[in-house]
């Protein structure tokens, strides 16, 4: 435990100190509620000197993630939160970090979005990024979004890939629980300063990202230049490979940090079970006590908490969960005329195995919709209960009817 500190505080603050912790040299800011927190807790530390970073307060969420594509074409370590219709408001900006393939992490503390208006948790603010060319995380707790917010810079800057790292509001954003703090030393020598491989300077004068030909053209060097199509088909390879990517990086983590080990999902008593359930960010961790309940009645049901959402982890998704007999999908959020979007993705990724499990999907919390440990624990019975009959449509877990 030497060079450790625990300290008892919010999960914004967890944000904060991981983006102070990795060094991060240009902080864009707008506040919306609730990642106002995280950002003011950084305005906090570089006023007081503790962090050296230029903080910039902007007018909007656009201009936020504007400053970070312009900081960080010249190589500076960038970072921005936001949170719901903040997050729609950058949306253009969202695509253009992307397409330009350019390295930094945004905290997106996870809000309903409007209208109607809502200032409480869902999902449907990120997920509707999903294919926007971010890598995705989704986080259950206040270690994971310190831990994981450094290894997202790490991430990034290995393969030129944005990164969101994703918590529940209020859940996880405003309550206060124990989380360790590594060493800044022990940050320093896992996340080394970084140059960008394309950076920007008056030195080298560049055109970046101009109207690109459908087809693809010979470049001033008498080189062949990708045209849009192999731009995006290469971000769409790359991006499936940030998974080895990922899971090597979180190895050297936990190697010099001590923690780590599960950075696609956390598995929980899936070893022998029958059914799991499987769900993204804080209510994962509510579900354990019901899995254990439900183990202790004689029922083999097991727990995937997913952490990795975008690259989609199909392959370690089919071999967790081929030969099961069902899966029962909990998310806040829902691809309106289809399904749960994480229970469609699922279900794509089991569609080869022979051994197909039956998927159930339960959308529940929007809006912050109150749900509680007995709500789980009875779905989880009535899906197991209904043997190998499949439903269509998802279930409604807390509707007022």
């Amino acid at each position: 435990m030497a060079g450790k500190m625990f300290v008892f505080e919010s999960g914004n603050v967890a944000a904060a100190t991981g983006v102070k912790l990795a060094r991060v040299q240009v902080i864009a800011a707008y506040p919306i509620t609730p990642q106002t927190p995280l950002t003011e807790k950084l305005s906090e530390y570089v006023d007081s000197g503790a962090f050296d970073a230029e903080y910039v307060a902007v007018e909007s969420e656009h201009s936020a993630l504007a400053v970070c594509i312009g900081a960080s074409s010249t190589s500076a370590r960038a970072f921005t939160a936001t949170s719901a219709n903040g997050l729609l408001y950058m949306s253009e900006q969202v695509h253009w970090a992307a397409g330009a393939r350019l390295p930094m992490v945004m905290c997106v503390v996870n809000r309903g979005v409007g209208a109607p208006f809502s200032v409480w948790n869902d999902h449907q603010d990120s997920i509707s990024q999903r294919d926007a060319g971010w890598i995705q995380i989704y986080v259950k707790d206040h270690q994971g979004i310190l831990d994981t917010v450094i290894k997202a810079y790490r991430l990034s800057e290995e393969v030129c890939i944005p990164v969101m790292v994703c918590y529940d509001g209020y859940y996880l954003s405003h309550t206060y629980v124990p989380y360790d703090v590594p060493a800044q030393r022990e940050v320093d020598a896992f996340l080394p300063p970084y140059t960008y491989r394309h950076t920007l300077g008056p030195e080298k004068p560049t055109s970046l990202n101009t109207v690109t030909l459908p087809g693809g053209r010979m470049d001033v060097n008498g080189e062949f230049a990708p045209g849009y199509m192999e731009l995006r088909q290469c971000l769409h390879v790359e991006m499936k490979q940030a998974i080895d990517v990922y899971t090597r990086i979180d190895g050297e983590f936990a190697e010099i940090i001590g923690r780590g080990g599960s950075p696609i999902a956390d598995r929980y008593l899936c070893d022998d079970a029958e059914y799991v359930a499987v769900a993204l960010g804080s209510m994962a961790n509510q579900m354990k006590d019901v899995v254990a309940r439900l183990r202790a009645e004689g029922m083999r049901v097991g727990l995937l908490a997913l952490s990795l959402y975008r690259p989609f982890p199909s392959e370690f998704l089919a071999s967790e969960l081929a030969g099961r007999k069902g899966v029962i999908v909990f998310e806040k959020a829902l691809s309106f005329g289809h399904a749960g979007a994480l229970c469609g993705d699922l279900q794509a990724a089991l569609y080869p195995c022979s051994a197909r499990p039956v998927v159930w999907s339960y959308i529940l919390g929007l809006g912050g919709r109150s749900y509680t440990s007995a709500d789980f624990y009875d779905a989880i019975r009535e899906s197991v209960q209904r043997g190998d009959a499949s439903v269509d449509d998802p279930g409604w877990i807390g509707l007022n009817r």
